[in-house]
């Protein structure tokens, strides 16, 4: 089974402040708005990851806390776990790969993030867990539920 595709697995941080506020990071390479995150390295847990990974592109330290999300990039072939954080430290003005670093509200995050990123930060606000499936800018529709029926259809039951 040499020839069975590999995923790679990515972990993010939704650091989230008193006022309610997203920390997010405006990459170096692509100018792109992202919650700050990268590739789980081998041997490394998850919150361990999560934890490096916004210490590298923030310069903040975090706790982190609860699982919010799944993510796969359908395209690439990469599944993101997005974990709520609480920040430890002020963050840096900017870092070695990200020219700025800064707080955001919900509608700033709808408006300055592509909706495959938005969506993480969203879904961490709202407190519950989600999978989701995306095209690294887009949401894919959701199948079908064989017991609920269309996505959606247990909302319309209630």
């Amino acid at each position: 089974m040499t020839d069975t595709p590999k995923h790679s697995v990515s972990v993010a941080g939704v650091v989230v402040d008193d006022a309610g506020r997203t920390l997010a990071i405006q990459r170096r390479d692509n100018l792109a708005w992202e919650p700050p995150g990268g590739v789980l390295e081998l041997g490394e847990s998850f919150e361990d990851g999560v934890a490096r990974e916004v210490l590298e592109e923030t310069g903040l330290a975090v706790e982190v806390g609860t699982l919010t999300g799944a993510y796969k990039n359908m395209n690439r072939g990469i599944v993101a776990l997005v974990f709520r954080c609480r920040p430890l430290t002020a963050p840096s003005p900017s870092t070695n790969e990200a020219v700025q670093c800064r707080w955001l509200s919900a509608r700033e995050v709808s408006e300055l993030m592509s909706e495959a990123y938005a969506v993480r930060v969203l879904d961490a606000l709202s407190g519950t867990t989600h999978a989701r499936a995306h095209d690294g800018v887009d949401l894919l529709p959701a199948e079908p539920d064989p017991l609920l029926g269309p996505p959606g259809a247990e909302l319309r039951a209630l």
